[in-house]
């Protein structure tokens, strides 16, 4: 069975973005990105894979990528409608047109039972991209949380987890610090 890994970055107080999805405070340092682009090269958005020389690079770990619309509209607006069009793309989302973008599957509701499809399907590993909503409602269905953790406390914005309270116990499966500050820490779920 195919595992849904929740592989994001977040502050040391837990916000995946600014209060209005503002993430330019959250660079990815130099040190990590070597890191990142050799483990987890699928994760760069195709437009920037070339730039980066992984264009030909293979997906290692997944090739599905879910999005929620505020982690999908970024994209949209700066003319990329099929963000990770290396990856199958599903945009969770009641309020989007499916026209944007013809190889991109827009969800309306049911996330959870989509995720247990795709679960059972052949395939890589499935990618939660974002948001914090989407993360909520799955976290049920995350065999996996991949954390790229900033030194940086931004006080308010959009949390890791935004849904109700309800306790759920993962634990910490590995833990890379690197010489800028950042950490990757791996938690599997119980």
């Amino acid at each position: 069975m195919r595992e849904l890994t929740y592989y994001i970055g977040a502050t040391i107080d837990g916000y995946i973005a600014g209060p209005g999805g503002e993430f330019d405070q959250l660079p990815i340092e130099p040190d990590i990105s070597a890191y990142i682009n050799g483990l987890r090269p699928e994760t760069i958005p195709t437009a920037f894979r070339e730039p980066l020389g992984l264009a030909d690079a293979p997906n290692l770990l997944y090739d599905t990528v879910l999005m929620g619309r505020g982690t999908y509209l970024p994209g949209l607006e700066s003319g990329s409608p099929s963000p990770y069009a290396h990856l199958k793309q599903y945009v969770f989302s009641a309020s989007l047109d499916p026209v944007l973008a013809p190889d991109v599957t827009f969800v309306a509701e049911h996330a959870v039972e989509v995720v247990r499809e795709l679960k059972r399907q052949e395939g890589q590993g499935i990618w939660l991209c974002g948001g914090g909503k989407l993360a909520a409602s799955l976290v049920d269905e995350i065999d996996e949380i991949v954390l790229k953790r900033y030194p940086l406390v931004l006080g308010g914005g959009l949390p890791l987890f935004d849904g109700p309270y309800a306790p759920l116990r993962f634990d910490l499966a590995d833990k890379r610090v690197f010489e800028s500050g950042m950490s990757v820490e791996t938690y599997r779920a119980r």
